[in-house]
């Protein structure tokens, strides 16, 4: 059986991505914290994070920390957060959130978004990680994760 992730990285559930490589897609949650919440997504399907390998593990925050400094600078927060919590889904991701505090960066408080405000976010990521010279792995849709 495919996870959630499975399936909006194979393009059966439509999705937000804000970057996209051999190892793991970004895309935008549809229930954020803040705006410009993203999760970092391995393609292969790992349960934990624990789980991974090394290697991985390391280009996954890798890929958060540049979703983090472009989330600063998009949204004019002072910090970009990171959670791992995983039990809403088995398959391990990353949440990066803007974050103007420590207290504001639960999980219980994110809620749905509209398409609208998604796009416009996703947007602003994608804009500032071209201007960063992450161009190569800003897919070229929105709305799929090739990025050739």
């Amino acid at each position: 059986m495919s996870t959630v992730f499975e399936m909006i990285i194979d393009g059966q559930i439509p999705s937000k991505f804000i970057w996209a490589d051999d190892q793991c897609v970004a895309i935008s949650t549809i229930e954020p914290i803040e705006a410009g919440h993203t999760l970092v997504i391995p393609r292969q399907a790992i349960d934990k994070w624990t789980d991974l390998p090394p290697a991985l593990l390391d280009h996954l925050f890798r890929v958060a920390q540049i979703i983090g400094r472009a989330q600063e600078q998009a949204f004019d927060v002072p910090r970009s957060a990171v959670i791992i919590a995983g039990f809403e889904v088995p398959h391990m991701h990353i949440h990066v959130v803007p974050a103007h505090t420590e207290a504001a960066v639960q999980l219980p408080r994110a809620r749905a978004a509209s398409d609208e405000e998604l796009t416009v976010a996703a947007q602003s990521l994608r804009e500032v990680l071209r201007q960063s010279g992450y161009e190569q792995h800003v897919p070229l849709e929105l709305g799929s994760p090739r990025v050739s």
